[in-house]
């Protein structure tokens, strides 16, 4: 059985429970989370 995970949503994910823990976090996260969408974008994976 293999388990396939898209990256977006696990991303999205794991941003989403950083910003409940420590709420100062968010601009870090957001900004982080689309650089990543966009080098991913880019190199298209």
């Amino acid at each position: 059985m293999t388990i396939h995970l898209a990256l977006q949503p696990l991303l999205a994910l794991i941003a989403g429970i950083l910003i409940f823990v420590q709420p100062k976090l968010l601009n870090y996260i957001v900004a982080t989370y689309l650089i990543v969408i966009g080098v991913l974008g880019l190199v298209n994976f």
